[in-house]
């Protein structure tokens, strides 16, 4: 009798968050979060600030328990967070869901800081974050980008940073809204960039044709 496979089950999500987390215990490989974010179970997928984790059991109500992997805690800035600091999150698209945003794997690229915060009348306002080499020629004006987890459109590219707006909602439900100069977010570059860039790459050395 052939064994059975067991295949990893890929998540996506949409860069829309639904409530903001307040970390209460992040220690090494493991990160708990107080949300009021209803019906996670054992082995659901969980993005906390663009990172696409898998709840754990936990002991308590309304709060949600994560393992960070070597790799999690290498790219991104979970391994940072401090009790007290609060986290975006967003559960796992179905496939009847709206995609608010735009597809968002869950899969952070590189982490990178933030230049300038300004605030705008009436309630807005302009976030510039710098652009890493990972992600020079993946950040394009009018697409989109994700960052900490919030699908963002880009306004603005520069020669190493990119400009993007913040609408009151979003400063307000999301940790947008308390970033400010020297912080460092999380970022995940456009899926349908990475492929199109994958292919001219692959054009170009002679790996396919057109």
């Amino acid at each position: 009798m052939p064994s059975k496979i067991t295949r990893k089950r890929h998540r996506m999500f949409s860069g829309i968050i639904e409530k903001e987390g307040r970390v209460k215990k992040a220690s090494g490989s493991s990160l708990c979060i107080s949300a009021s974010l209803t019906g996670i179970k054992p082995g659901d997928s969980v993005a906390v600030n663009g990172t696409c984790l898998t709840a754990l059991k936990s002991l308590k109500k309304n709060l949600l328990a994560f393992d960070l992997s070597t790799e999690t805690l290498k790219l991104t800035t979970l391994g940072r967070l401090k009790p007290g600091q609060t986290v975006n999150l967003e559960r796992a698209l179905k496939l009847s869901d709206v995609i608010g945003g735009h597809l968002v794997s869950g899969h952070v690229d590189v982490t990178a800081r933030v230049l300038e915060k300004i605030n705008l009348p009436k309630g807005f306002a302009n976030i510039r974050v710098e652009i890493p080499k990972a992600l020079i020629g993946l950040i394009a004006k009018k697409g989109s980008v994700t960052v900490d987890g919030v699908s963002l459109t880009v306004a603005t590219i520069g020669k190493r940073y990119f400009e993007a707006a913040l609408i009151p909602y979003t400063l307000k439900h999301t940790n947008l809204g308390k970033l400010k100069e020297g912080d460092f977010v999380n970022l995940e570059a456009d899926l349908l960039a990475r492929y199109a860039a994958h292919y001219l790459s692959s054009v170009k050395f002679g790996r396919t044709s057109i």
